[in-house]
């Protein structure tokens, strides 16, 4: 792979991001340059001029805003962390804006995206991994425990199978997506539930059950490149129990260890999607036994970061300054 040693890493991300902000300082702290920008600049206040000749392989032009500007063909690296969409200029008719739109986002990421460096976070790659039934497949096939699982839309199967199970079962969304309520922007948690639950309001779309997994507390193993961060979540709620994100306050995190056999069962299941980045989560029974939940290709983990001190905006700077793969 080429890459510019001294060439700038872009940065592409929403102007409101700890994360990014953490990666960009550490890259500051080791001298490299960098270029920030949401998409949601482009194209009205962002520049693109990107070339391609008859013959040679590659692009090469600018990327530019304001008095910023940065060689396609210096760039070292890129880091495409969660931007918005392209915004484009009220003088776009309505009737074309979402076609515009359009234009502009697959017209920057795919340029980018076709320059001959390491990206953490590819679009491309991201849509191919963060599916969860995809994802179960591919950790059993890489040797790590996944809770039994049925994606349903029909009652009578679900019954069926909540009496095999023979135990409490939990819901979960098949996909991320947010739920608007009274203008609010909503994500729905995991919940546990009773089969006796069950009802008709399961038949309007798909569902994905899995049965309870019994915990002795659950793990965030946040990954860059080859460098793996296991930390265990202690939750002190029961919101919190059946699923962390429902109480923050209610957490305590610890490093712990990550056994062999599961460190290798990850890293064929990051090989697998051509991941350099994971944020997995795991249930660590009594019996000292990791069962993997799902992994987000773009997880958060600014939050890991500060409550245990580890190096890991420093681990994410490392891999994009030597575009180590």
């Amino acid at each position: 792979m080429t890459t510019a040693p001294h060439g700038h890493v872009l940065i592409v991300a929403e102007d409101l991001d700890p994360s990014a902000d953490l990666v960009v300082h550490a890259l500051a702290e080791r001298g490299v340059p960098v270029m920030r920008f949401d998409l949601a600049r482009f194209p009205r206040h962002l520049d693109l001029a990107a070339e391609h000749g008859s013959s040679r392989p590659g692009w090469f032009g600018e990327l530019a805003a304001s008095a910023r500007s940065v060689r396609l063909e210096e760039v070292r690296a890129v880091y495409y962390r969660r931007p918005g969409l392209p915004e484009t200029s009220p003088a776009v008719d309505p009737a074309y804006r979402e076609w515009a739109q359009g234009q502009a986002l697959v017209g920057m990421v795919q340029v980018l995206g076709s320059l001959p460096v390491v990206w953490m976070h590819h679009p491309d790659v991201y849509r191919a991994s963060a599916h969860k039934p995809g994802q179960l497949v591919t950790a059993t096939a890489a040797g790590l425990r996944v809770p039994r699982t049925l994606v349903t839309n029909s009652l009578p199967r679900a019954e069926r199978w909540a009496d095999s199970v023979g135990g409490p079962l939990i819901v979960k969304p098949v996909t991320a997506g947010a739920i608007t309520l009274d203008g609010r922007s909503m994500m729905l948690p995991t919940r546990r539930f009773d089969p006796s639950e069950l009802d008709e309001s399961l038949e309007l779309t798909a569902h994905l059950l899995q049965e309870w997994v019994p915990k002795a507390f659950e793990v965030r193993l946040t990954v860059v490149g080859d460098q793996m961060f296991p930390v265990a979540i202690h939750s002190g709620s029961s919101a919190a129990e059946v699923d962390w994100r429902s109480d923050y306050d209610a957490l305590e995190y610890e490093p712990v260890a990550i056994p062999d056999r599961v460190a290798d069962g990850v890293r064929r299941f990051l090989a697998h999607y051509r991941l350099n980045y994971g944020a997995l989560d795991f249930a660590v029974t009594s019996a000292g036994e990791w069962v993997f939940f799902e992994c987000n290709p773009a997880g958060q983990w600014q939050f890991i970061a500060a409550a245990t001190k580890l190096p890991i905006a420093e681990a994410h700077a490392a891999l994009l300054q030597g575009a180590v793969a």
